[in-house]
């Protein structure tokens, strides 16, 4: 990919000749929180050289005009078009010269040592991979997760125990990758769009032999749900977004279709089209509007479907260099369904 071929690139400070970490941050619409992302980065203490590299993605409020004003030693990517999540990101990636990569949505905030205890971990670790810290919500301060489990049809499961841990996935709103374990998987998939490439590129990672890990501190501060909207809970009550739920649907099916070993993907997906469709009625039978339940529901075939050749292709990539077995992959895995733990709990979800 050519980072270039659609972006411009702005003038500032140079950035460090051999930078140890490159903090990747894709901006769109951000300028309510954007200082407190850069300055959080600003402030960590280290002794080692950085580079802050920011992709802004045709941003229609004043976000461009603040990086520029107010920080000059970040590196920013102007893209013309308005090109989404993972091309972001991968545009970064490909212009960034760190060892080490650490993707930061522009609504998170670092708490302070949180680099340190990336690098720390990163260069003590025997098995290099994925490093993830505890998440908590800018709204109440609650721990929202210390990474991900699954159920078997592809929904996260927040885990809660404390202490270093292996997980299946952590939040891509702050996710620390070597740029081996990058340059190995391929980045994200640009045809994802957005949601759940942080779910693909953990699962990836994990066939590939690398570990997921969550630290027990220090962790990160975020705006839940700011960008794309709901992905939350709200009054005891699921709140989401028509947009946000498709793209949900559509791309979790999709790393089902990629990792999971094909004997358990002729069983799982059936019976996931089936839930699906439960789940569809359900809400019908509740007031959803037919034109949501269609943009979730009844084109999700089609939107499979469209993706199928890149699905096949990235498929055999991994499969074939996969390095884990299947009860090794299947050991993050749980049986119970998290979609009906959730509708216990806080009832049927609420879609705008």
């Amino acid at each position: 990919m050519n980072p270039t071929a659609e972006t411009e690139t702005l003038p500032g400070i140079t950035p460090a000749l051999s930078p140890l970490v490159s903090i990747c941050i894709p901006n769109y619409n951000g300028a309510d929180y954007i200082r407190e992302c850069i300055g959080s980065v600003l402030a960590q203490e280290r002794d080692f050289e950085i580079e802050i590299i920011l992709h802004d993605d045709a941003s229609t409020d004043d976000s461009l005009s603040i990086i520029r004003k107010e920080f000059p030693e970040v590196h920013v990517l102007a893209s013309k078009t308005n090109a989404g999540f993972c091309i972001s990101n991968n545009r970064m990636v490909d212009h960034s010269h760190g060892t080490y990569i650490l993707l930061l949505n522009n609504d998170a905030i670092l708490r302070p040592g949180s680099l340190r205890a990336f690098l720390l971990e990163a260069e003590a670790s025997a098995r290099p991979g994925i490093i993830g810290l505890p998440q908590h919500s800018l709204v109440d301060g609650a721990l929202v997760d210390r990474g991900y489990e699954f159920d078997l049809f592809m929904n996260p499961i927040p885990a809660f125990a404390p202490g270093r841990q292996e997980v299946a996935t952590v939040t891509g709103a702050c996710l620390w990758v070597p740029r081996r374990v990058w340059d190995e998987i391929g980045g994200f998939p640009d045809w994802f769009g957005s949601v759940a490439e942080d779910i693909y590129l953990c699962h990836a990672a994990r066939l590939l032999g690398y570990s997921v890990v969550v630290l027990d501190a220090p962790g990160f501060d975020h705006w839940i749900g700011r960008n794309l909207g709901g992905g939350k809970v709200m009054e005891d009550r699921l709140v989401s977004t028509t947009r946000r739920r498709a793209l949900s649907e559509r791309n979790k099916t999709w790393v089902m279709m990629i990792c999971y070993p094909l004997s358990l993907l002729m069983i799982i997906l059936p019976l996931h089209f089936l839930l699906l469709a439960i789940e569809a009625v359900a809400l019908l039978a509740i007031g959803t509007s037919l034109s949501k339940l269609k943009a979730i529901y009844l084109t999700l075939p089609v939107k499979l479907f469209s993706g199928f050749t890149y699905v096949i292709a990235t498929r055999k990539r991994i499969q074939a260099n996969r390095r884990l077995g299947n009860m090794e992959y299947l050991r993050q895995f749980r049986l119970l369904p998290w979609k009906f733990v959730m509708l216990l709990r806080h009832g049927m979800p609420k879609l705008h």
